[in-house]
């Protein structure tokens, strides 16, 4: 008796609209349809597929400062987080470790005479 033949896997869709590739490496791939009881849609793009957080984070611009440390809240109030002081003493953008928001110190040209 001749074996059934699998149907070829359907590859899954990515993690967010706004990010194909993988960001961590314990990250797992979506699920395709019909694989447990939260993805028994067949038609993967009436799940729900948010924006990548990271993918965002890394478009907001870097903000430059006049110091040699930059201080973030997250924006303060129930949306941020606890104060944080960000050495920028090394050149390159320094994220924050909460909110992801960059920061860099401003290039100097020289100093001033007095």
């Amino acid at each position: 008796m001749p074996s059934a033949a699998k149907p070829p896997a359907v590859p899954a869709p990515p993690q967010a609209p706004n990010r194909v590739e993988v960001w961590s490496t314990s990250q797992r791939q979506r699920p395709a349809g019909a694989s447990s009881p939260r993805f028994e849609q067949t038609d993967m793009t009436l799940q729900p597929m948010p924006l990548s957080a990271m993918q965002l984070v890394s478009e907001d611009p870097i903000r430059v400062v006049h110091t040699r440390r930059a201080v973030c809240d997250g924006g303060g109030g129930p949306l941020g987080h606890p104060k944080i002081f960000i050495n920028l003493d090394k050149p390159g953008p320094k994220p924050c470790g909460y909110s992801g928001i960059r920061f860099e110190q401003a290039p100097h040209h020289g100093h001033d005479a007095h």
